[in-house]
């Protein structure tokens, strides 16, 4: 079946948010564990799952408290740090003008959601944009892919789920997509192979030739 869908994790996939995520655990970290000495590696797991997740699997009693703090930071260094990856613009302007359906699907809440688009100024392309505040279950749940595909009137066999991070490869595999990782991911392109992704991208722009064949 011809693709005619995209889905799109947000961070580390469309705009390079890693410089943020790192420093807004390191000042968060920092505060309430001054003693730990957090690490940029100690950082890197905990990229991907949502705030409440990585938060609670360090202090449960504190994950509300933690969270609010690393908001309040990343919403103020967002517009210094957060740009678009290479190729991400151009690609989706280019599916929005040849008629894809395209979407977001992010683990992140809106409100933040709302800031990296508007900032890369992406948010003109986007058919529906399915966040946090959306779902019960977020990603690696299939929950929000399959949301963002019945926004659409779309089908799971004729869309690719898109991301960086295995909770995007594994939402998409168990709704029923194809998925395709990105090699610019944070983690390492090797990484994301671990959970077989049907594509791998290079440059977004990788995409546009992958769609047209398959279209």
């Amino acid at each position: 079946m011809a693709i005619k869908t995209l889905l799109f994790d947000l961070d580390g996939t469309l705009i390079d948010t890693n410089e943020l995520i790192l420093q807004s655990f390191l000042h968060t970290f920092g505060k309430y564990f001054p003693d730990r000495n957090y690490s940029r590696e100690d950082i890197l797991p905990f990229n991907g799952p949502t705030l409440h997740e990585s938060f609670s699997s360090v202090d449960p009693d504190r994950a509300e408290e933690m969270i609010a703090e690393y908001r309040k930071f990343n919403h103020e260094k967002h517009d210094e740090l957060v740009t678009e990856f290479p190729g991400v613009f151009d690609t989706i302007k280019t599916l929005k003008e040849k008629g894809y359906k395209i979407g977001v699907v992010t683990t992140k809440v809106r409100k933040t959601v709302n800031m990296g688009l508007q900032l890369t100024k992406l948010d003109q392309f986007f058919d529906v944009v399915v966040t946090l505040d959306d779902v019960r279950n977020p990603k690696p749940d299939p929950e929000p892919v399959l949301l963002a595909l019945k926004m659409l009137d779309s089908t799971p066999e004729e869309a690719i789920m898109v991301g960086d991070n295995y909770q995007d490869i594994v939402a998409g595999q168990k709704a029923g997509t194809k998925t395709a990782g990105v090699a610019w991911s944070h983690k390492g392109k090797d990484f994301l192979l671990e959970y077989n992704p049907d594509f791998m991208l290079e440059n977004m722009s990788d995409l546009l030739d992958l769609v047209l064949v398959k279209g």
